[in-house]
């Protein structure tokens, strides 16, 4: 699955990030990768032409502007595959949830 070996980068995995909610110019998400990253441009866009070669983003055209968004089709076939593995957290966290619950029921009776 190359999608999993692109979002390997925390780069890419910080740009994905910022395409969550919306579109964003590659100008937007150049600032973003020079502040938290140190990236210039050159890099930031080899970023995002892999993650567009991995099917992650689509990028379009608007006027003298290029604008990212994600490709929910490839997030999908992530999660397909980590569904195989839900199983490993799912029971620890059912269990962390139960004890928290006796925790908070038992700080509630020593206060009464």
């Amino acid at each position: 699955m190359e999608a999993l070996a692109v979002l390997a980068d925390p780069a890419r995995r910080r740009i994905v990030e910022c395409l969550a909610d919306n579109e964003v110019s590659a100008g937007e998400l150049t600032d973003v990768m020079k502040t938290e990253f140190g990236l210039v441009q050159p890099a930031t866009s080899r970023h995002l032409r892999r993650l567009r070669e991995s099917g992650l983003v689509h990028s379009r055209a608007e006027g003298t502007r290029r604008l990212y968004s994600l490709d929910p089709a490839a997030l999908r076939d992530i999660d397909t595959w980590l569904e195989q593995f839900r199983g490993l957290w799912g029971d620890a966290l059912s269990a962390l949830d139960a004890e928290v619950r006796r925790g908070k029921s038992s700080t509630k009776s020593d206060a009464q």
